[in-house]
């Protein structure tokens, strides 16, 4: 049976996670401190999806984790969500320094938890599906009419796995106005939906990769 991803979690306490997420359709592995979760990536024959990476772990703390895991060319592209109960700006933008893709923090409500995985799984896919494809199948041969900053804005929220509800409430404007906007998109791109925009843009250099 197909699975959304295949998930890691790296925390000295997984068993909430372990036991909700496979209920959502992920598969899931687990590691009680960093030094058995870089054990795990390194022996596991297929690759994981995402890191759950916590904070405050014995042995080997999840910064350190975290670098590891990016200094590992094996390793180093998978995307990691860093759980942290230390709610300081600062420390999390550390983090991101580090290489984390996104944080969450402690205690969290699983709904918005499985938000971030989804749109992270779904971002790593695009950008995959990118470095991959030497060609897309479904350029058409007409020429793509330019966009306007308004569209390439909403395009780069696409492909960072936004909603159309998110993006409508980041830019201050109706739901509706951002879905004229994406049909504006699809139209100068000669694309169908917003998977095909986000590639086509990403290889051609209409928005950041």
């Amino acid at each position: 049976m197909a699975t959304l991803g295949k998930i890691l979690i790296i925390d000295d306490n997984p068993k909430l996670l372990e036991d909700a997420l496979p209920m959502y359709g992920y598969e899931v592995s687990a590691a009680n401190d960093g030094l058995m979760g870089l054990k795990v990536l390194c022996e596991e024959e297929e690759p994981f999806d995402l890191v759950l990476l916590d904070v405050v772990m014995p042995n080997l703390d999840g910064w350190e984790t975290l670098k590891r895991i990016r200094e590992n060319e094996a390793t180093k592209h998978i995307p990691i969500i860093m759980l942290t109960a230390v709610n300081e700006d600062n420390k999390q933008i550390s983090g991101l320094k580090f290489g984390a893709d996104d944080y969450i923090t402690k205690p969290f409500i699983l709904p918005n938890l499985l938000a971030r995985i989804e749109a992270l799984l779904r971002r790593s896919k695009w950008v995959n599906e990118r470095k991959h494809a030497s060609a897309l199948p479904f350029v058409s041969s007409e020429p793509i009419v330019p966009l306007t900053s308004r569209e390439k804005e909403i395009l780069t929220l696409v492909a960072k796995g936004k909603s159309n509800a998110d993006i409508a409430q980041k830019l201050f404007v109706r739901e509706v106005t951002v879905k004229t906007h994406l049909n504006s998109i699809y139209k100068k791109l000669n694309v169908d939906n917003r998977v095909q925009a986000v590639l086509l843009a990403i290889q051609t250099g209409i928005i950041d990769g």
